[in-house]
């Protein structure tokens, strides 16, 4: 076997290491920031941002996207916008280094698209996905992924436009299953892709293997009941549902994941042909405090709801 392959391996990473171009850390570091994603997921956010502060004492850069990264989370799974809030005026201050500074950037672009800042926040993503292109890493490409994923799908009506949407989404299923750090992101981006797609079994089965990994997750349950909505496996999806209304609600209350439940309990049994317990749950939704979260709402839902007099 020729060594050729692997010289030039050994060369394009001591390249990029030389360069910056790398989300690389020194074993410790590493070991703290995959057992941060590791309690994040297990929804001990404290515990994540007490490992990720660790890592912040030896890296002030790299311990501050880990942190708000926890942050983004938190406020993912328990609706709390002022994580969201406090995540973006924090990557905003901190400033790294490489690929890091990328994953800053990134996030950012999250937080800006999160509250209502569409424009500046698909900017901020471009800037970081510049960076990103550059990398050879498996996790630097996927992050790529998720932004040219979109971008292709925008001009995918253009004649003769190149459409990688394919080897996108086979990066981030290969990211997904082996990054121990940016899985639940890379995992979750692609689900949603081939949501996009229509391809909803192969949503149901990525979830299930998130599931897998962080069992009985509250976010990515709801992922699962959204596959098996569409699937039209209803039954399946309104118990999923109905527990995940419950369990929010002891754990946070009338929240943002709360919310998202009740609407998607509305039109499954509106789908499922029971009125009455379609009308229950569309009593919910009267409550004055759900005006206060419908901004929050994803608006393909909102949208779905509206267009059949649900809402």
């Amino acid at each position: 076997m020729s060594l050729r392959p692997l010289l030039v391996a050994a060369f394009l990473a001591v390249s990029a290491l030389a360069d910056g171009l790398t989300l690389s850390l020194p074993a410790p570091l590493m070991e703290l920031a995959e057992k941060a994603t590791e309690r994040s997921m297990a929804l001990d956010y404290g515990g994540a941002l007490s490992l990720a502060g660790q890592v912040r004492a030896k890296d002030a850069g790299v311990g501050c996207v880990l942190e708000n990264v926890v942050l983004v989370s938190r406020y993912d799974d328990l609706g709390d916008t002022l994580s969201l809030q406090r995540a973006g005026a924090n990557l905003e201050k901190c400033s790294s280094s490489g690929l890091w500074e990328a994953l800053r950037k990134f996030e950012i672009g999250y937080v800006q698209n999160e509250t209502g800042h569409s424009v500046k926040g698909a900017m901020t993503t471009r800037s970081a996905a510049k960076l990103f292109e550059e990398s050879a890493e498996l996790e630097a490409r996927a992050f790529y992924a998720i932004y040219a994923y979109y971008v292709d799908k925008s001009f995918s009506w253009v004649p003769f436009k190149s459409d990688r949407r394919g080897e996108y989404l086979a990066v981030l299923d290969s990211a997904s299953s082996s990054s121990k750090r940016f899985w639940p992101l890379f995992l979750t981006s692609l689900v949603w892709m081939y949501y996009d797609k229509g391809d909803f079994n192969a949503g149901l089965k990525l979830s299930l293997r998130g599931l897998s990994k962080a069992p009985n997750h509250p976010v990515l349950l709801q992922v699962k009941a959204d596959m098996l909505y569409k699937l039209r496996r209803y039954k399946e999806a309104a118990a999923i549902y109905e527990k995940s209304a419950a369990d929010y609600r002891s754990r946070t209350g009338k929240s943002i994941r709360y919310w998202c439940a009740v609407m998607n309990l509305v039109r499954i049994y509106a789908d499922q042909g029971d009125r009455q317990k379609m009308d229950a749950w569309r009593k919910e939704l009267s409550d004055p405090d759900f005006a206060k979260w419908r901004g929050w709402m994803p608006a393909s839902l909102v949208d779905d709801l509206e267009s059949r007099d649900l809402l």
